[in-house]
C-alpha cells in the first residue's frame, strides 16, 4: 500500500484570502493611499515634483462611475510618477458656485422669495456638505491626495486670487460690458455660456413663411414699372416669436432673385429657393409667373414695413447678409439683432438699433406690440409666443408648419433657451486668440485629436460672456452710478478686494445698499453708486484655479466635454494674465498654457452603449461596482432556507481595474459582461499572489538557477519594460493587457507549471521572489489595495529583511534580482527561447489530443520523443536536455530516440524549428517507468515506490 508522503512536500502555505475581506479594507486603503501620499512627500526629492492639477468636480450630488473613472486615472498617473522616483503634488478641488447648487439648495420657486444672503447661506451649506461626502467616496476608491489642503472655489483665499486675475484682465482691456445677444435660459433666469448648452436633435419649432410689404417707389426694378399689385419680401423663420424684434431683412448681394407673380401681387424670392416657395404657396402642380430677375445688390435700395411695430412703424431696410444662402427658406432672412448673433453683427455695422422685447423669464414685454401691448405682454415666447405673433400678422402669414431641427437647451434644466440681447460682461477672446493657439503648440495631447478639438473651440470664439444673473457665485466687482452706467477700474477692484478680505464675499449682498464702505474715496459721492448683482460664470471660477501655483501643471486630465469648458477657460485666463510682459516678464519661460500635457477621457456608457444619464435612469455608481451589485451573487456551497445572498464584492480593486483596462480615450462601457471579465482577471491575480506568497522560500535566494529560472527572469524583464513604457505613455489598458498575458501564459501556464515539481518536491528553489516583487510593482499603480493586502500576507522573513522595501515604495526600474547569480548568457538564451517554447507548444497540443482520447490525464503520465533532424534546433534541445522534462512538465524527454511500434498509444504532430533542416515531430507516448508515490512523476523503477530524487530528499523516511 502506498505511503502518504504529503508531510514531506513543500506545499504552498499562505494566509492570503481568495477574496478580499471587507473588515480589513479601510486599513489597507489608509496605508496605500493617505499614508503612502505622506510617505512619498517626505521621501521623494523636492526638486523633482510632478504636479497634477485637479479639475474640480461639481459639489451638487452623489458620485457616479464617471467621477471614479476621472479620479482613478489621475491616481494611476501619480502612482506611476512615484514609482519613477518623483515627488507628486495632487491637491483635490471642488467647484462650488452656480445655478445647480443654488436650485438644489433652495428650489426655483422658493429662491424667488428669498434674499440673496439667505440663498447664499443655504447654497454654501449644501456645497460644504457635498464636498465632504464626495471626498469620502473618492477616498474609498483608494485615491491618494493631500486631502487636508483641498480647495474649493468658495474659499476666500481662492476668491481673492480670482478677483486679482479679473483685475489683471481688466487692466489689459480684456473685460468690458456690452448690450448684445447672449444665450439666455428662461428656465434658469440667467445668461449661459456655450459650454452650458446641449443640443436636442429632435426639437420641433413652429416655422412660418411670412411676407413684408415693400414700401416706397420700386418702379425702377425690372418689370415693375407698370405693375399694379403690391411687392412683398418673403421670409422663412423657425422663430416667429422674434418677428416683433425684426429690424431688417437680409439678402445676399451675389444671389439672383426673381420677382414672381402670385395672384395680383408679386414676391421677392431667391432663384434657388423658388421651387420650395412655390410648393408652399401653390403646391407641386402650380406654375408661377416670373416677372423679372434682379441681382441681389440692387435690392438694398428697397425698404419695407413691419406692421407689428404699429402706427409709428418706420420703413426698414433690405441689407446684404453674407450668411444668407439659397439652401433653405426663401433666400431672404428676417433680422432681429436682439435675438441673433449674425443679425446683431451685420446690423451693428450699419448702425441699426437693437430691440429685444423679452424679459428675464422669457415673456414678451410691452414693447413687443406698441399699439396694443396687452396682445403679447406676458406671453412666453417659447410656449405660445409664436402662435400669438402669427395671429397678429394675419393675412401676411403665407404658411405655418412644424420643423424638426437641432436646438440649444440649458444643460441643467433640460429646457430650450433663447438668444436675447441684454447688458452683460464679456471677456475679449479675439485679442488673446493668437497667443492662446500658440501656447497649445507646446502642449502634449492624449489622445492627439484633443489638440484639434480644443483649437476649434478657441478659434470659433470671439467673446466670452462671463456674467450670470444668480445670487450664488463670485460677484463681478462693478459699481453702478445713478444712470446705470458701470464703473470698474483697477482702483475700485482693489478697494472692493480689501473690503471682502475684511467682511467676506457674502457681505457684497448682505450689506446695506448705501453702505459707503464699498465705495473708494476717489469717487465723488458714495450715495450715487450701488453694487452690481451679477456673478461670474462658473467656468471663470474654475478656470482661475491655475493661480494657486506659480508653475505649469504637468498634467490636466478631464472628460472630453471640458475642451469647451474648463480646459478652455483655464487656457484663456492664463494666457490673458500671462500675455502681458509687464505682468510677467518671463511669461514664455513660465509657460502660457496652464498645462504641459492635456489628457482627455470619454464618457461612461451602459451595456447597450448609451451614455449614462439621470434622465435615462442608467447611471451606475462606483459603489455598485465595488460591492458586486452588478454581478450575479456568489453561489453558496451550503444551500439552506436561510441562505443569505452574498455579493461578489472585490472592492476598489475591481473599480480601479475596470478603469485601467478600458481605453479611456473613447467612451467606456460599464455593465455585467465587462465586470465579469474584470472579476476573473482580479481573481487570477489573487490566485497567483496566494501561490507566490505560499511558495516562496528564503533558501531559494542561494539555490542554483536553472535555464527555466533564467527564462522566467527574461520574461519578467520584458513584461516590466513593456508595462512601464505603457504606463509612462498613459496607455494603461495596454499595460494591463501585457500584464495579463504574462500572468496567464508566461507565469502561470509556463513557469509555475514547470516549477511545481522542484518547488514542492525538491529544493524549493526558483525565482519566485523577484517575480513576486516585479508583479506587485506592475500592479501598484492599478490595484494598490491588493498590493497592500499582498504585502500584509507576505512571508515573515521577507517583510523582516531590511534590504526589502514595501512594494509601493520601490522604484519601478530598480533591479528585482541580483545579476551576479546569473550563470547563463542572456543573449544566447534569448536566441534559444523560440526553439524551446515552440517545442513546448507542440507537445501541449499533442497532449491535448491524447487527453481528448481519454488515454492521458496529467501531462506527467507521458513520455516524449522529439525527432529533430540536425541543425540549430537539435543543438538547442541537446543543450538543455537535462531540464526538458521539467520545462515541458512530462516524465521524460528523448531527442531522436526510438518510438516503439508496439506502444499502447501514440500521438504526434509535426512542427518547424528555425535553423533545422526539415520538419520536426513530437511524439507523446505512455511513460517508460512507474509513478513515484511522492512526486507523481513516472520515473520510479517499481510501482508504489519513490524515484531516486525523492528517496534522496526524504532520506529514507518510511
Amino acid at each position: 500500500m502506498s505511503k502518504n508522503w504529503a508531510s514531506t512536500l513543500r506545499l504552498p502555505k499562505s494566509t492570503f484570502p481568495p477574496r478580499p475581506q471587507p473588515q480589513h479594507r479601510d486599513q489597507y486603503i489608509q496605508r496605500c493611499a493617505d499614508d503612502f501620499y505622506k510617505w512619498q512627500a517626505a521621501n521623494r526629492p523636492a526638486d523633482d515634483e510632478f504636479l497634477l492639477h485637479d479639475g474640480p468636480p461639481y459639489a451638487n450630488g452623489s458620485l457616479h462611475a464617471g467621477h471614479a473613472l476621472n479620479k482613478i486615472l489621475k491616481d494611476i498617473i501619480i502612482r506611476v510618477k512615484v514609482q519613477q522616483g518623483r515627488r507628486v503634488s495632487y491637491i483635490p478641488g471642488w467647484d462650488c458656485h452656480g445655478l445647480p447648487i443654488e436650485l438644489k439648495a433652495v428650489g426655483a420657486a422658493e429662491g424667488k422669495r428669498m434674499s440673496p444672503g439667505a440663498i447664499r447661506k443655504k447654497a454654501r451649506q449644501l456645497a460644504s456638505k457635498t464636498v465632504l461626502q464626495q471626498m469620502k467616496s473618492f477616498k474609498s476608491y483608494a485615491v491618494m491626495s493631500d486631502w487636508e489642503k483641498r480647495w474649493t472655489t468658495m474659499d476666500m483665499a481662492y476668491e481673492i486670487r480670482q478677483l486679482r486675475l479679473f483685475r489683471r484682465m481688466l487692466s489689459q482691456g480684456l473685460v468690458y460690458r456690452k448690450y448684445k445677444p447672449v444665450y439666455w435660459s428662461p428656465s434658469s433666469g440667467t445668461a449661459l455660456a456655450e459650454a452650458e448648452l446641449e443640443y436636442n436633435e429632435d426639437h420641433v419649432s413652429k416655422s412660418a413663411y411670412v411676407r413684408f410689404p415693400i414700401t416706397g417707389d420700386h418702379s425702377s426694378l425690372p418689370g415693375m414699372s407698370d405693375f399694379k399689385g403690391k411687392l412683398y419680401a418673403v421670409v422663412w423663420t423657425t422663430t416667429p416669436w422674434t418677428l416683433p424684434a425684426n429690424k431688417a431683412i437680409a439678402i445676399n448681394d451675389d444671389l439672383l432673385y426673381h420677382i414672381v407673380r402670385f395672384g395680383d401681387d408679386a414676391f421677392l424670392v431667391a432663384e434657388g429657393c423658388l421651387e420650395r416657395v412655390k410648393n408652399v404657396i401653390l403646391g407641386e402642380s402650380g406654375s408661377p409667373e416670373i416677372i423679372a430677375s434682379v441681382q441681389g445688390n440692387l435690392l438694398t435700395q428697397l425698404h419695407y414695413v413691419n406692421a407689428l411695430h404699429g402706427k409709428a412703424a418706420v420703413a426698414q431696410p433690405l441689407i446684404h447678409g453674407p450668411f444668407v444662402t439659397a439652401e433653405s427658406g426663401s433666400g431672404l432672412v428676417h433680422c432681429a439683432p436682439g435675438h441673433g448673433f449674425e443679425d446683431y453683427l451685420v446690423c451693428r455695422s450699419l448702425g441699426i438699433e437693437v430691440l429685444a422685447p423679452v424679459d428675464n423669464d422669457g415673456l414678451f414685454t410691452e414693447e413687443a406690440h406698441p399699439d396694443d401691448p396687452e396682445q403679447l405682454k406676458g406671453i412666453s415666447v417659447l410656449n405660445g409666443g409664436s402662435d400669438a405673433v402669427l395671429r397678429l400678422m394675419g393675412s401676411d402669414v403665407i404658411n405655418v408648419h412644424e420643423y424638426r431641427h437641432k436646438y440649444p437647451y440649458d444643460w441643467r434644466t433640460k429646457e430650450p433657451i433663447i438668444v436675447r440681447a441684454t447688458a452683460q460682461w464679456f471677456a475679449d477672446v479675439d485679442n488673446i486668440k493668437a497667443p492662446a493657439l500658440d501656447a497649445l503648440e507646446e502642449v502634449h495631447f492624449v489622445p492627439s485629436t484633443g489638440k484639434k478639438r480644443l483649437e476649434s473651440f478657441v478659434k470659433g470664439r470671439s467673446e466670452w460672456c462671463i456674467s450670470r444673473q444668480r445670487a450664488w457665485g463670485m460677484p463681478i466687482p462693478a459699481l453702478y452710478d445713478m444712470n446705470g452706467e458701470a464703473v470698474m477700474t483697477e482702483e475700485t477692484i482693489d478697494h472692493i478686494i480689501s473690503v471682502i478680505q475684511e467682511r467676506g464675499t457674502d457681505a457684497w449682498w448682505s450689506d446695506a445698499p448705501d453702505d459707503s464702505a464699498w465705495i473708494p474715496a476717489s469717487l465723488h459721492s458714495a450715495a450715487e453708486y450701488t453694487r452690481g448683482k451679477d456673478t461670474m460664470d462658473v467656468w471663470f471660477d474654475s478656470g482661475s484655479s491655475w493661480t494657486q501655483t506659480d508653475r505649469q501643471a504637468d498634467v490636466y486630465l478631464e472628460g472630453s466635454d471640458q475642451h469647451r469648458g474648463w480646459f478652455q477657460s483655464s487656457l484663456l485666463t492664463r494666457v490673458a494674465a500671462m500675455a502681458s510682459q509687464n505682468a510677467t516678464p518671463n511669461a514664455t519661460a513660465v509657460g502660457l498654457s496652464p498645462f504641459k500635457t492635456l489628457i482627455t477621457h470619454g464618457f461612461t456608457l451602459d451595456t447597450h452603449g448609451k451614455k449614462m444619464s439621470k434622465s435615462l435612469g442608467n447611471v451606475v455608481s462606483a459603489d455598485e461596482v465595488m460591492d458586486g451589485s452588478l454581478l450575479p451573487p456568489l453561489k453558496s456551497k451550503k444551500k439552506t432556507a436561510n441562505t443569505q445572498v452574498v455579493k461578489d464584492a472585490l472592492g476598489p480593486d475591481a473599480l480601479r481595474l475596470w478603469v485601467a483596462s478600458s481605453d479611456y480615450t473613447r467612451d467606456i462601457i460599464l455593465g455585467e459582461p465587462v465586470l465579469k471579465n474584470i472579476h476573473q482577471c482580479l481573481l487570477k491575480y489573487r490566485t497567483t499572489i496566494k501561490m507566490l506568497t505560499g511558495s516562496m522560500h528564503e533558501s531559494a535566494r542561494t539555490a542554483p538557477l536553472t535555464a527555466l529560472d533564467h527564462i522566467a527572469l527574461i520574461q519578467l524583464k520584458d513584461v516590466m519594460e513593456e508595462v512601464g513604457r505603457h504606463y509612462d505613455n498613459h496607455e494603461f489598458n495596454k499595460a494591463v493587457s501585457k500584464l495579463n498575458h504574462w500572468v496567464t501564459n508566461d507565469l502561470s501556464a509556463f513557469y509555475l507549471e514547470s516549477l511545481k515539481d522542484r518547488l514542492y518536491c525538491a529544493d524549493g528553489g526558483g525565482v519566485l521572489e523577484p517575480i513576486y516583487m516585479g508583479f506587485l510593482r506592475m500592479l501598484a499603480p492599478i490595484t494598490p489595495v491588493l498590493v497592500e493586502e499582498a504585502w500584509n500576507h507576505s512571508p515573515a522573513w521577507l517583510k523582516a529583511d531590511p534590504s526589502v522595501t514595501h512594494p509601493l515604495q520601490q522604484l519601478y526600474h530598480a533591479p528585482v534580482f541580483d545579476s551576479s547569480r546569473l550563470v547563463l548568457d542572456e543573449s544566447e538564451l534569448r536566441a534559444d527561447m523560440p526553439t524551446l517554447l515552440r517545442t513546448l507548444s507542440t507537445i501541449k497540443s499533442v497532449s491535448e489530443s491524447a487527453r481528448r482520447s481519454t488515454v492521458l490525464g496529467s501531462s506527467l503520465q507521458c513520455s516524449v520523443v522529439l525527432k529533430v533532424p540536425g541543425g540549430h534546433g537539435q543543438a538547442v534541445l541537446e543543450k538543455y536536455k537535462d531540464e526538458l522534462d521539467a520545462m515541458f512538465v512530462v516524465s521524460s524527454v528523448e531527442i531522436n530516440g526510438n518510438v516503439p511500434e508496439d506502444s499502447e498509444w501514440n500521438f504526434s504532430d509535426e512542427f518547424e524549428l528555425q535553423g533545422t533542416e526539415s520538419k520536426c515531430t513530437a511524439y507523446v507516448l505512455p511513460p517508460k517507468q512507474q509513478k513515484c508515490s511522492r512526486c507523481w512523476r513516472y520515473v520510479a523503477p517499481v510501482e508504489d515506490t519513490l524515484c531516486g530524487r525523492c528517496e534522496e530528499v526524504v532520506g529514507g523516511v518510511e
